[in-house]
């Protein structure tokens, strides 16, 4: 199954990339250059809207951005990716990007080889284990054909997507994989993706400078996040799906008529970067007459920096699909050219411009995606870099050092995390984000009206399984408890058993459970509190109670399942 995935996964890779390509030199070969600039702002739109109504009149239900979704399965879906993920990322995703949408292809095809897994886990009635890894091979097996990466993508599965590295998983993530890499190599060439020569190895006296370059790409991170999630929030907002494609068309249209390097997921302008070409910032843009004013360089670069997420997320926010990767790349190659530039003119230090173009790409995936050991083997598989592995490593850490302070969660699991939904590498976390309050509801405590009398409470009590008693009323609003230590003397005190009523014996409890509760929280309430059970409400209603017995038997039993090789 691993290599079926890795095949599948490595198929659609190419399919995107292939029907990217086309459309984009297709609509290269019957434009004209006088009227580029116009065309940069209309392509990207048609793009979008067509997207947009494949969603619309064809799918008919949201196609989400890969990844946030894949890991959104894993925690609260057993892994089940609905079946249209497996075509429905590659058709909208070629016409966002192909059209000039300012977004990468990389979460589709890890959105497309992820449905894939899980279909397949799910054709073949796999449980949520084994569906896991095969979603976490597909992820891997997406990556490694659309960047050419097997070892980073590898990385990928185990730090972005969540999963352990344990040698269950470890056979199955190789296989599929190398057969993606190879499935790539088979349809599109042996290259790697940003070819790139190293002129000057690492020097000792460049040290600080890439802790700076650290630094300074982890602060841009921090920038990505943060504009990415107020756009986003921007909107949604905006409840009409058409109000939504035209403000963003609008928007994306006039960033990218005056900065035109913005058009597309930046490819070949990453390419052009690393080898020192930086015509792609001046090319049909209003400044190429200024190309060789420093500072004029410096403001292009800084603005390519600074629009280029704002572009993105416009484009996703209108309705297109796509993904953060080339995004990330693009700031974090223009960020280290800036770097070294900006260093350089001020005569600190001469450094290898083309080497710091490089790792800063490095430094942002590890900002961005919050992941360091992705954005160490991925630069080095991609570029064939890997001498410069240690200050890929010291910056790549020192990035991740740097957003960590700011933003604890990433691009990718922020709103996850917001809403409690996410899974992490903590055994004990992920336990109780699968359990589910009402999986675990005991029914069988016995229940009593408030107005019933003393009486016709022991009648119930002589019948009853549990020494606690739910107070409700006609309705089943819960009203409280009775416990059959608070009654046990006057229970046997015949005379009162008409006189003294079920609201006068009852208590109100502090601590309840609502029925859509994270089993989280529920856990926090049992450690701080001395309660075997408590009390489940929906709305108000008595739904049942939930044990501590029963909540640790479950856990020990799930965490016993995850462990095992």
């Amino acid at each position: 199954m691993a290599v079926l995935i890795g095949i599948t996964s490595g198929i659609a890779a190419v399919i995107i990339k292939n029907a990217v390509h086309f459309i984009s030199e297709l609509l290269q070969n019957n434009s004209s250059d006088q009227y580029q600039n116009i065309l940069y702002v209309i392509y990207p739109t048609i793009g979008i809207t067509v997207a947009v109504l494949f969603i619309k009149f064809v799918i008919r239900r949201p196609v989400r951005h890969g990844i946030p979704n894949v890991l959104y399965s894993i925690s609260k879906t057993n892994g089940q990716i609905n079946r249209h993920n497996m075509f429905s990322s590659i058709v909208t995703s070629a016409f966002t990007v192909g059209f000039g949408g300012s977004v990468g292809l990389e979460g589709p095809t890890v959105a497309t080889g992820a449905a894939l897994g899980s279909n397949i886990g799910r054709l073949f009635h796999l449980n949520y284990k084994q569906i896991t890894l095969l979603l976490g091979c597909a992820c891997a097996g997406a990556m490694a054909s659309i960047f050419k990466a097997p070892i980073a993508a590898i990385v990928f599965a185990m730090e972005v997507i969540m999963l352990d590295l344990t040698m269950w998983s470890l056979v199955p993530l190789l296989l599929s994989s190398a057969s993606a890499v190879l499935t790539s190599y088979f349809f599109l060439g042996m290259d790697v993706l940003y070819p790139f020569e190293v002129e000057e190895g690492f020097v000792m006296k460049d040290l600080p400078y890439y802790i700076a370059l650290g630094i300074f790409t982890g602060l841009i991170a921090t920038y990505f996040t943060k504009s990415y999630m107020f756009i986003h929030s921007i909107f949604d907002k905006i409840e009409h799906v058409y109000k939504k494609l035209i403000f963003g068309a609008l928007a994306l249209g006039v960033i990218i008529f005056f900065l035109p390097s913005l058009y597309g997921e930046g490819y070949h302008a990453i390419n052009a970067c690393l080898s020192g070409d930086y015509s792609y910032l001046y090319n049909n843009s209003f400044f190429y007459a200024l190309q060789d004013n420093f500072w004029v360089f410096v403001a292009l670069m800084a603005m390519v920096i600074f629009f280029k997420v704002i572009a993105a997320s416009i484009t996703f926010g209108a309705g297109g699909v796509g993904g953060i990767f080339a995004p990330t790349l693009f700031m974090g190659v223009n960020s280290g050219v800036l770097f070294a530039k900006v260093v350089g003119y001020f005569g600190l230090r001469d450094l290898p411009v083309n080497n710091f173009a490089l790792i800063g790409m490095a430094g942002m995936i590890a900002g961005v995606l919050h992941a360091p050991l992705t954005g160490l083997f991925l630069i080095a598989d991609i570029s064939g870099g890997y001498q410069l592995f240690v200050p890929l490593m010291i910056t790549a850490t020192i990035s991740y050092a740097t957003v960590k302070t700011f933003e604890p969660h990433s691009v990718y699991t922020i709103q996850l995390a917001k809403r409690k939904e996410l899974m992490t590498h903590d055994k004990d976390k992920n336990v109780l984000s699968l359990m589910r309050v009402t999986k675990l509801i005991e029914k069988n405590f016995s229940t009593v009206n408030s107005e019933a009398t003393l009486g016709d409470l022991v009648k119930i009590i002589a019948k009853a399984q549990r020494n606690i008693f739910i107070v409700i009323d006609d309705e089943n609003n819960f009203e409280g408890i009775v416990k059959m230590d608070d009654i046990r003397e006057i229970m046997f005190q015949p005379e009162k058993y008409d006189s003294v009523f079920v609201r006068d014996l009852m208590v109100v409890p502090q601590v309840v459970i609502q029925h859509d509760e994270s089993m989280a929280d529920v856990a926090r309430k049992y450690q701080y509190s001395d309660k075997f059970n408590l009390v489940v409400l929906k709305d108000g209603k008595y739904c049942g109670c939930v044990s501590r017995a029963q909540i640790f038997s479950t856990y020990r039993r799930m965490l016993k399942h995850f462990s095992e090789d």
